[in-house]
C-alpha cells in the first residue's frame, strides 16, 4: 500500500503557507534569498521575515526561533492534525522531525550575556538548544504518545526524517505519522560555514563555474503522511553512507549514486520514469561537480533539474522536507506543469557534467508524474526521496 502526504505546511524564504510559497516559486524573478546584515557584513539569507506562531502554550523551556518556525508550519495543517489525532487516538500518531540547529541562536544570545554581565538570561534553559527539542515541543502541544524522535544528520536530516516515517506506517507503528523538518538562522551557524569558506556574498550560482558557496536559509515543512491517498505518494527512498570525509563529499559520487538506486528500486522506477530532480544544488564547487556526475551517470542529460537553494537558501536539516514540499508543490495544484526555475549566471562550468537545468517559466512537455529529489549531508549522509502523483486526488 502506498505512503502517501495528505496535508503539507510550510514557511521559508519564500513565503508562510502554501499559497505565498507556489507564488513565488514560479515567480518570473528570484525571490526569497535577499541581502541581511550578519556578522558585520551583508549576506544573502534565506530569513523568514514574516511573523511567527505563539509559543504561549509551550513551557519557556521549549521556547525558541526553532520551535516558533516549526508551530507556524503545524498553524496551517492543524485541524487535519486534530481530525487525525480525535480519529486515531493519541497513541497512533507518530512525530519523526529532522533539524539540526535547533535552539542555537538562544544559547549563543545566552552566552553572549554571560560573558558581557557573568549571568545567564533568566529566560535561558538549556534544553532549548537540545535537539530533541523540536519534538519535545509538538508532542508536548499535542499530547501524542506515539512515536516521538529527532533525527539530526545535518543536510540530510529531514529527508531520513521523512523516510523513516514512512517505516513507521509500513511496520503498523502508527496510523499517521507528523514529519518534517526545521532549522533557524543565527550567526552561530553561518560563522561555522564561513570558516569552512563555503558562504557566498551574492545569491548563490548552483552548477555555473562562477559558485563560490551556499546561501544559509532557515523554515520548517510539515507533512501529515498516511496510507490513505492524498495528492502526493511517497514512494520510493533511498540512503547511503558514503563515509569519505567530514565535510567533503565523495568525489566519484558512488554514495550519492547508490542512495538514488535504491530510492528508484525502492520506487519500482526507472531512471527514465523521473520527469524532474530537485538537486542538492548548494553552488560548492566539490558538491556541484559531485552531484551532477552522479546524476548525468543515472539520468542523463535530458531530464530537467533545478537547486531551489537560491529562493530558499540552504536550510540544512529543513532542506529535505522543504525541498519535498516544493516537489509537493510541482506535482498537485500545478495544472499548467510548471518546474520550479533553476536561478544561476547561465555559465556553465565545463568542468563538470551537463545537466538539463529548468530555465525559468519552463513547464513539462508530458503531465508530470514523478519527481526525485537529493539531500546530501557532512559525513557523507546521502538521503534521496522519490515522489509520485495521485491524479484520483485531482
Amino acid at each position: 500500500m502506498s505512503i502517501y502526504l495528505n496535508q503539507l505546511g510550510i514557511i521559508c524564504a519564500l513565503g508562510n503557507g502554501v499559497a505565498d510559497v507556489r507564488q513565488a516559486l514560479f515567480a518570473d524573478a528570484p525571490g526569497g534569498v535577499a541581502p541581511a546584515a550578519c556578522l558585520g557584513k551583508t549576506l544573502y539569507l534565506g530569513a523568514v521575515n514574516s511573523g511567527l506562531a505563539s509559543q504561549d502554550a509551550l513551557p519557556a523551556k521549549l521556547h525558541s526561533r526553532n520551535n516558533a518556525l516549526l508551530l507556524t508550519a503545524l498553524e496551517q495543517i492543524r485541524p487535519a492534525v486534530d481530525a487525525a489525532i480525535a480519529r486515531f487516538g493519541t497513541e497512533r500518531i507518530g512525530l519523526v522531525l529532522g533539524t539540526s540547529t535547533s535552539g542555537i541562536g538562544e544559547a549563543q544570545a545566552a552566552i553572549a550575556g554571560y560573558q558581557a554581565t557573568g549571568q545567564l538570561a533568566a529566560g535561558f534553559h538549556m534544553a532549548q538548544q537540545e535537539l530533541g527539542s523540536p519534538a519535545a515541543a509538538l508532542s508536548t502541544l499535542l499530547g501524542l504518545a506515539g512515536p516521538v524522535m529527532v533525527i539530526s544528520t545535518a543536510c540530510s536530516s529531514s529527508a531520513k526524517a521523512m523516510a523513516s516515517a514512512a517505516k513507521l506506517l509500513n511496520a503498523g507503528m502508527c496510523d499517521v505519522v507528523i514529519c518534517g523538518g526545521v532549522d533557524s538562522l543565527c550567526d552561530f551557524t553561518v560563522a561555522g560555514f564561513s570558516a569552512l569558506e563555503s558562504v557566498s556574498a551574492e545569491r548563490c550560482l548552483p552548477m555555473s563555474i562562477h559558485r563560490s558557496g551556499i546561501n544559509i536559509g532557515e523554515g520548517a515543512a510539515l507533512f501529515l503522511m498516511s496510507k490513505e491517498p492524498g495528492p502526493v505518494a511517497l514512494l520510493g527512498w533511498g540512503e547511503s553512507s558514503d563515509a569519505h570525509h567530514i565535510s567533503a563529499p565523495a568525489p566519484d559520487g558512488k554514495g550519492a549514486s547508490t542512495a538514488m538506486q535504491e530510492a528508484l528500486q525502492r520506487a519500482a522506477l526507472q531512471p527514465a520514469d523521473i520527469g524532474y530532480i530537485n538537486l542538492h544544488g548548494t553552488a560548492t564547487s566539490q558538491n556541484d561537480a559531485m552531484e551532477s556526475l552522479a546524476v548525468g551517470q543515472l539520468f542523463g542529460s535530458q531530464t530537467p533539474c533545478s537547486s531551489t537553494k537560491p529562493l530558499t537558501g540552504h536550510t540544512l536539516g529543513a532542506a529535505g522536507a522543504i525541498e519535498a514540499a516544493i516537489c509537493w508543490l510541482t506535482l498537485s495544484g500545478n495544472p499548467t506543469g510548471q518546474l520550479p526555475p533553476h536561478w544561476w549566471d547561465g555559465a556553465s562550468d565545463p568542468a563538470i557534467t551537463p545537466l538539463a537545468l529548468v530555465k525559468p517559466g519552463q513547464c513539462t512537455d508530458t503531465p508530470l508524474q514523478y519527481a526525485l529529489s537529493n539531500s546530501f549531508a557532512f559525513g557523507g549522509s546521502n538521503a534521496v526521496l522519490i515522489f509520485g502523483k495521485n491524479h484520483a486526488a485531482d
